[in-house]
């Protein structure tokens, strides 16, 4: 690896090393929901975390490549992929995690940044990343109702978490009001039978 090139992004380091990373990835959090991604930048990121500003590009690399570390440990935490043994169960959970997540400022400010265009094809992919890393995790759930016969063989597990997880990202980006308590376990109920009712 050449002095140029950052470092990979590692999930779980150990030490001070995990202390550096815990406290610049929760400072990007901070920084993305108080000032949005438009005014995010790694020297401020740095000053409000306390450390160096050549430590984040040598750990990270670019601005993009941070946003997305922190996303995906900031989801990660706040959206756990359930396995409560059914399928019924583990997207309802899924449903009610990401609602609660919505609801907080930090999962609003991740849903709005994440759900942006942008012509700089360094954030379109780190956007892009972050969904396709969600969806793979939360996928596991429709593979293993399929394993057990719960689901159709040929389910197709990303339509299924976007029609499931689509309106609640809607009512808390575009709604006025919050999102009903109920509605997780009836937009479960919507997507099993569309998914079941094809048999």
């Amino acid at each position: 690896m050449t002095e140029e090139e950052p470092e990979p992004i590692r999930r779980r380091p150990g030490g001070r090393a995990a202390r550096v990373r815990q406290a610049v990835l929760a400072a990007t959090m901070e920084v993305l929901t108080e000032e949005g991604i438009a005014r995010l930048s790694i020297a401020g990121v740095a000053a409000r975390a306390g450390v160096n500003e050549t430590t984040v590009y040598r750990r990270w690399g670019s601005r993009e490549k941070l946003v997305l570390d922190a996303m995906l440990a900031g989801s990660d935490e706040g959206i756990p992929v359930p396995d409560t043994g059914a399928v019924r169960t583990d997207l309802a959970a899924f449903a009610h995690a990401l609602a609660e997540y919505l609801a907080t400022p930090t999962g609003r400010s991740v849903a709005r940044a994440a759900s942006l265009s942008s012509d700089d094809p360094d954030l379109a992919e780190a956007w892009q990343t972050f969904w396709q890393s969600r969806l793979d995790q939360a996928g596991a759930i429709v593979s293993r109702a399929v394993e057990r016969g719960e689901l159709p063989a040929d389910t197709d597990a990303a339509l299924a978490l976007e029609l499931l997880c689509s309106p609640l990202q809607t009512r808390s980006l575009l709604g006025h009001h919050p999102i009903e308590p109920d509605l997780p376990e009836r937009l479960t109920d919507l997507v099993l039978d569309g998914l079941r009712g094809r048999n």
